[in-house]
């Protein structure tokens, strides 16, 4: 659901492997840090470790897709490989995390076009970005967030097949906030995720964001309209997901709540993207985790 986009890069997984001493899951979700690890630890004992081997997948992908010290064609070898494991097409797999994930599909009889979709996103990265229109973005979110909340179901386990729809939503209103919280450090590695149509409307241009001084004005009203994209992606969410799912997508719904509480202090705080990491306290995120953990 989240994006697996921010966070540490690892890309020492991929050269670890290289020198026969593999990373395990652990070692992964250990060292990354982000909201997405902190939620796992919600979870019954097996099902937080299968999590954590789907989130070191994740983080491994996107991070050997972001790593600009590794040549675009071979970051594009190492995702097909990643393609032939998750097709049955690579064996044996390597030790640690690739025969980790290799066994957790078998167990979870994941759906092959659901994590060839989180490959799709991560692939996406590997050239500049920019879209033109409210829905390229929403197709890029799928892939990078929604996809990685399709296949966090099937390990938390669900009886309602609209628990599927609750995902794909979900996935979209973490994403559209994470982006709405990053559009400032974005902007600083000359990437713009928000629809230019967006930026047209409000008449902004893409190098107002990347020179890091939007008219504030219309900065507002941008980043207004995003929020209420995001919010209604909350709540489609919230209206979608079945009761007797609830509490095995606790997880889920602790995430829904963080991120709904950052997409709160943007708009609490003026939207000052640009000077400020919006993230909720610890204290907050404490009473977040204990609501989750002891009252679904």
């Amino acid at each position: 659901m989240e994006s697996t986009k921010d966070g540490p890069n690892l890309s020492s997984a991929v050269e670890s492997q290289n020198a026969n001493a593999p990373e395990t899951s652990k070692e992964i979700v250990r060292r990354s840090g982000s909201n997405l690890a902190f939620a796992l630890a919600v979870l019954p004992r097996a099902k937080r470790y299968d999590m954590g081997v789907f989130y070191a997948f994740c983080r491994v992908v996107d991070d050997l897709a972001d790593d600009p010290g590794i040549p675009i064609e071979e970051r594009k070898a190492g995702l097909r490989h990643w393609r032939d494991l998750i097709r049955g097409e690579e064996t044996p797999a390597n030790p640690g995390i690739e025969q980790e994930f290799v066994d957790l599909c078998s167990r979870y009889s994941l759906r092959p076009d659901d994590l060839e979709a989180i490959i799709a996103g991560v692939e996406m990265d590997l050239e500049p970005l920019r879209f033109e229109t409210a829905d390229e973005l929403k197709t890029y979110c799928f892939h990078v967030a929604s996809a990685v909340g399709l296949v966090s179901i099937e390990i938390f386990g669900y009886a309602n097949p609209k628990t599927r729809e609750y995902a794909e939503q979900l996935g979209y209103a973490l994403q559209w906030t994470n982006i709405m919280r990053d559009v400032g450090e974005d902007a600083g590695e000359g990437r713009i995720f928000l629809p230019r149509e967006d930026l047209e409307r409000f008449g902004l241009k893409e190098d107002d964001l990347l020179g890091g001084a939007p008219d504030p004005a219309s900065f507002q009203r941008l980043m207004k309209h995003e929020t209420t994209v995001a919010r209604s992606y909350y709540e489609a969410a919230e209206a979608l997901l079945p009761e007797e799912d609830r509490k095995s997508m606790r997880s889920a719904e602790l995430m829904k709540r963080i991120y709904s509480g950052i997409l709160d202090e943007m708009v609490e705080g003026g939207y000052k993207v640009f000077e400020t990491r919006y993230r909720l306290s610890k204290p907050r995120m404490v009473c977040e985790f204990l609501r989750a953990k002891f009252l679904g």
